[in-house]
């Protein structure tokens, strides 16, 4: 082989590392653009909420007395206000012995 078929060789050889090279960093700069990215995000997310509900589902037939029992647990805390002011004024009820005050102002 001489030098100049070494040389040419040479030049093919870069220039195909060259387009490699290009064709990668195309393909890094698709896979990082915000469109790309968001779209990434979304999937992921909707398959966690797909899977978190399934698992939710299949303990919920595995457990229905646990998840009915955490269901209602979850309901009392979020109706606690309205059953601490009942309960508020029932104690104050069964605490006043006194019969002379009436319910109402009607006497």
């Amino acid at each position: 082989m001489n030098l100049e078929t070494r040389y040419r060789e040479a030049c093919e050889r870069a220039d195909a590392a060259r387009g490699r090279f290009q064709t990668t960093q195309q393909e890094a700069k698709a896979r990082v653009s915000p469109a790309r990215l968001k779209q990434d995000v979304t999937d992921k997310v909707n398959d966690a909420v797909l899977n978190g509900v399934a698992q939710a589902a299949a303990k919920a037939h595995q457990r229905p007395i646990a998840v009915g029992a955490a269901a209602t647990a979850f309901g009392l805390f979020l109706a606690r206000r309205p059953l601490t002011a009942l309960f508020r004024k029932l104690y104050v009820r069964f605490q006043d012995t006194q019969t002379d005050n009436s319910e109402n102002d009607d006497g």
